[in-house]
């Protein structure tokens, strides 16, 4: 397993854990990963600072961590708790009342917009092609970060 830190195009920072690197490089190539405060998938390796060994056989110091401000870590901690229960109660409310459209979904946000069928709740996979086209168009879009189900 491999830490990576990543970023989104909007600068916003993540960490995400690996198999590899070759099984981040085709997840990347895929566009399956998302920024999970905004949903871009144009994400790449943000710079880290590596762990050196100084001579061979000898460990590798670790990384220096600042530590974070009295009591900061916890309301970091809470937010994202927070924002992630947000997100699963939109994920299920999206599920309940939406259609799924899978790779469809360009087509179908068209037919909608140009009201060639029955206006109605979407969702589904666009590429960042398909999301630009749409949003030229003139078509009303959302992306949402899309959680992976927990078994929790």
């Amino acid at each position: 397993m491999i830490l990576f830190e990543l970023k989104c195009a909007s600068d916003h920072r993540f960490e995400a854990w690996f198999r590899d690197g070759a099984a981040y490089d085709a997840q990347a190539a895929a566009g399956t990963i998302a920024c999970p405060l905004c949903g871009d998938t144009q994400v790449g390796k943000a710079p880290m600072a590596p762990r050196i060994a100084k001579r061979r056989g000898e460990p590798a110091e670790p990384a220096k961590v600042v530590p974070a401000p009295e009591g900061g870590n916890e309301k970091a901690v809470a937010l994202q708790s927070e924002v992630l229960q947000q997100l699963g109660e939109l994920r299920r409310a999206v599920e309940e009342n939406c259609d799924y459209v899978g790779d469809r979904f360009a087509e179908e946000a068209r037919r909608i917009h140009y009201g060639e069928t029955d206006p109605r709740g979407i969702y589904g996979e666009a590429s960042a092609k398909d999301v630009a086209e749409l949003k030229d168009e003139g078509v009303t879009i959302h992306r949402i970060p899309w959680l992976p189900r927990t078994n929790s």
